[in-house]
């Protein structure tokens, strides 16, 4: 009988299975739930037979398609028919975990996939015990987004859990539990649940592996199978020792953060796995090869936000070779991530550049490119002796954001204040007032006024937030590796943390920059429009034989990212008061607020709330995008001049206004292309910018996809401050990035 030879496969033919295989999820997704409107997160069906398929509701009153799993229902504590609080929660998310399937790749070095999301289950998702009546008018009157009932969006301390494993996190609540009895028995309840409940779901998916590995064929296959069973004993109770120890428990902490509210936030992944990296490789039990498939798999298995690089609390810039193997790991995987270089004058110049040829290679919108330095620099400005070693810890963790890992309570990316609905309130006001006089400076006075007031409502928002959202949907996960929660009894989302500062958004900059623009130098300067007739134009939407013509010469001024205009002046004035009026008090609950700029995907449904402004948008169009100036702001369309404007508009105390940029393979690598756009990303950052988010992309290829995405299936765009599947994004969504190329061209 002849001997069969066996060829073991390569650690590149067994990523090209395992993004196959995502793409085959992708796909079925898509067919089952429709568009996904917000990161590629990496969740897996659950099997058919463990699968029910329901119509819901969105936050945003939309209806939607939902997966859960059969058989398991949640248990209500309140006549709602909701559950709240850390014991109804932890007790809930528990027995999920304990129902959720296993699920393992044995092309895979690290195991697990996730299936579906806990707030699917939350069908009411706010306690009706706790109102807040009198926030309701202004909120309603701004259009604002007040962050309550805003999970999540901060960034915990991964290296409390490798330090401690799943057993010692356990030890630690029952030690704190003795220490601060009675007090918070609910909340050590809650903890202890999540905790028991993910090792239950470890253990279940260990014996998966030993039993798939005696079922196996293959004998490259059925020993990694064996050592996936193992390392995940191991990890029901002790802390990882290896790299790929290390890597997996980052793996299972994920997928449970991610499952439990939506929590993307990983930090500093090569500083985590440094150590672990260096004594494996000392050891000779790991080679650079190794090292990249296990961090692959790792960002194959959530789209994580991370960050590479940048400067430790002295100063010293952190970038080593785990930073590059990172990189590696991005570009052979190709699926979307969310990873972060640093870039600063103390940073590794070659990092920056390897991002960069990345962006070329893979034509994708990875990685993003974050000024550090500048954040660091920025959140010391905000008057609390926050200490440049403090600014440094901030480890960017979100679409847009930062935070000091486990130590700092944010919200970011959560609270939006619409410069748009602010500007509208004041230019009605203005115009239905008979008595007031009619000019730009006095709708500057009112627009002022009513930012004011959108700020101090704001604030009041947040507030409640914190005083309540512990009682309602605490932050258990996070809690399990942040400084405090544990040792005090108290969430994060309620004093539980040392660190206090939310982030406030401003959105529609262009938006307004351009309008008032557009009436100073039409109205005033030039006299080819009067008050009453914009205010025809406005409510009929630009109608009738003259609106499109009036709509075309409101919007044709020199616009903000021009240079030197007059929309650039409103927008650094506009940017400038909206940081004013943010830091110049706290809460009245004593909360710190940072301001920053950014819309995220809010600026399609923010604008489907706004209506016609003089900048010739028509009612219902979105907003402009972040910080960004309106594609088409200039006709040669100068990344340059981008770079400049949005550098100025920059708040500069700690949280970010990325700058959103489209590239066409056309400027060629082979060129100069590469430096060229390494320098424009260093000079933004050196002006003072704080992230890039990059697409390079064949306009022809997305337009193709845009008519048909099932053409280009593995298309992969940076939407925002997320990347995704080109084909997974709705129509609307899609159109917002073909704008941007259009309008760029």
């Amino acid at each position: 009988m002849a001997v069969q030879t066996v060829i073991e496969l390569t650690y590149q033919e067994r990523l090209d299975h395992l993004r196959a295989t995502k793409l085959a999820h992708t796909r079925e997704k898509q067919e089952i739930i429709g568009s996904m409107n917000h990161d590629d997160w990496a969740l897996i069906l659950p099997p058919p037979d463990k699968r029910k398929v329901v119509q819901a509701i969105s936050t945003s009153g939309m209806p939607i398609t939902d997966v859960l799993i059969e058989g398991y229902e949640p248990e209500s504590n309140h006549p709602s028919g909701g559950f709240f609080g850390p014991k109804a929660v932890g007790r809930n998310f528990r027995r999920l975990l304990e129902a959720h399937p296993t699920y393992v790749d044995p092309m895979a070095s690290l195991a697990g996939g996730y299936m579906v999301n806990f707030n699917s289950y939350r069908k009411v998702g706010w306690n009706p015990d706790y109102q807040f009546p009198e926030l309701e008018e202004p909120l309603k009157k701004y259009k604002l987004l007040p962050g309550i009932g805003a999970t999540q969006h901060f960034c915990q301390d991964l290296r409390i859990g490798l330090e401690l494993g799943f057993g010692g996190l356990l030890n630690k609540i029952r030690h704190y539990r003795a220490v601060n009895a009675p007090r918070s028995a609910d909340f050590y309840d809650g903890l202890e649940d999540v905790v028991l409940g993910l090792q239950n779901w470890i253990a279940r998916t260990a014996e998966t592996c030993r039993q798939m590995a005696a079922e196996e064929k293959n004998p490259q296959l059925r020993q990694n199978l064996l050592e996936m069973a193992e390392i995940n004993e191991k990890l029901v109770n002790d802390p990882p020792e290896t790299f790929r120890e290390a890597c997996q428990w980052i793996v299972w902490y994920q997928m449970t953060a991610r499952m439990y509210n939506g929590s993307g936030s990983l930090g500093r992944l090569d500083v985590l796995l440094t150590p672990y990296y260096e004594r494996d490789s000392a050891a000779g039990i790991l080679t650079d090869e190794e090292a990249v498939f296990h961090i692959a798999c790792l960002l194959l298995r959530d789209t994580a936000y991370i960050q590479l690089g940048g400067p430790d609390a002295s100063g010293r810039d952190v970038t080593n070779r785990v930073s590059y193997l990172v990189l590696d790991a991005v570009e052979r995987l190709n699926v979307p991530t969310n990873v972060g270089v640093s870039v600063g004058k103390n940073v590794d110049p070659g990092l920056l550049r390897r991002g960069v040829e990345i962006q070329f290679n893979l034509k994708n919108g990875m990685p993003k490119f974050l000024g550090v330095e500048n954040i660091a620099e920025g959140f010391t400005r905000n008057g609390l002796g926050y200490p440049i070693e403090l600014g440094r810890e901030r480890a960017y963790s979100g679409c847009h954001w930062f935070a000091v890992p486990g130590r700092e309570y944010t919200l970011n990316d959560c609270v939006k204040i619409n410069f748009g609905a602010v500007f509208e309130v004041a230019l009605q006001e203005m115009l239905a007032d008979e008595a007031a006089p009619k000019s730009v400076a006095e709708l500057w006075r009112r627009f002022e006024h009513h930012l004011r007031c959108a700020v101090e409502w704001t604030a009041k928002a947040l507030d409640f937030h914190v005083e309540h959202m512990h009682k309602v949907f605490p932050e258990l996960v996070l809690d399990l590796l942040s400084h405090g929660p544990i040792e005090r009894g108290l969430d994060a989302s309620h004093y539980g943390v040392e660190y206090y500062n939310m982030c406030v958004d401003g959105a529609a900059l262009a938006t307004v920059a351009d309008s008032f623009a557009a009436l100073e130098q039409r109205i005033e300067r030039e006299g080819r429009m009067t008050w009453e007739e914009l205010r025809g134009y406005l409510q009929s939407d630009w109608a009738g034989p003259d609106g499109e013509r009036a709509r075309l010469m409101m919007k044709s001024i020199p616009r903000y990212g021009s240079g030197g205009s007059l929309a650039d002046e409103y927008a650094e004035r506009i940017t400038q008061t909206f940081t004013r009026l943010v830091k110049e008090k706290p809460t009245p609950g004593g909360l710190q607020m940072i301001p920053g700029l950014f819309s995220w995907a809010n600026t399609i449904p923010m604008g489907k709330e706004l209506g016609a402004t003089p900048n010739g948008r028509h009612a219902g169009e979105p907003i402009s995008h972040g910080a960004n100036p309106d594609p088409g702001f200039r006709k040669d369309g100068a990344p340059s001049a981008l770079a400049v404007a949005i550098a100025r508009v920059q708040p500069g105390y700690g949280n970010s206004a990325p700058m959103q940029i489209e590239f066409d393979p056309g400027l060629s690598k082979d060129e100069g292309g590469l430096e060229k756009v390494a320098s424009l990303i260093a000079g933004h950052v050196e002006m003072g910018g704080t992230q890039v988010n990059m697409n390079v992309m064949d306009a022809d290829k997305v337009l193709e996809a845009h008519r048909d995405p099932s053409k280009y299936p593995d298309l992969i765009v940076r939407v925002t401050g997320f990347s995704a599947y080109f084909s997974s994004l709705s129509p609307e969504f899609r159109q917002l990035v073909v704008d941007r190329i259009l309008r760029e061209r």
